[in-house]
């Protein structure tokens, strides 16, 4: 991670038992959600793990999925569309996922169609 990818925002890491019991789903179904882009996660931590942002409510932050293939759709890896999403964004004016979790969806793709 560069030091401007530094993550803005604290997050802890849901490793797979993790996400089955905060989803309260079976590990099928959270495999499913991870397939279907419902959510993203990295083994950065040693083990496959999912940003805890990333949920609200018991359930995938809804917002995220389509802003997940937006950034794959511009080149990024689930590494680097974690690191982005975590960031502060000048564009924004905070972190993208702040700016999610606050209902901001089309502004946060906007800017995101323009890092392709």
């Amino acid at each position: 991670m560069t030091e401007q990818n530094v993550p803005a925002v604290k997050t802890a890491w849901l490793t797979m038992p993790d996400l089955v019991e905060v989803l309260g789903e079976p590990l099928g179904r959270v495999r499913r959600l991870l397939d279907d882009r419902h959510l993203v996660g990295s083994k950065r931590t040693g083990v496959f793990a999912v940003p805890d942002v990333f949920i609200v409510d018991g359930a995938p932050l809804g917002s995220l999925r389509g802003t997940i293939i937006v950034l794959q759709d511009a080149g990024f890896s689930d590494d680097e569309l974690i690191d982005w999403l975590l960031a502060d964004e000048d564009a924004i004016g905070v972190a993208p996922i702040q700016a999610l979790r606050a209902g901001r969806k089309a502004e946060v793709r906007r800017v995101a169609q323009t890092l392709a």
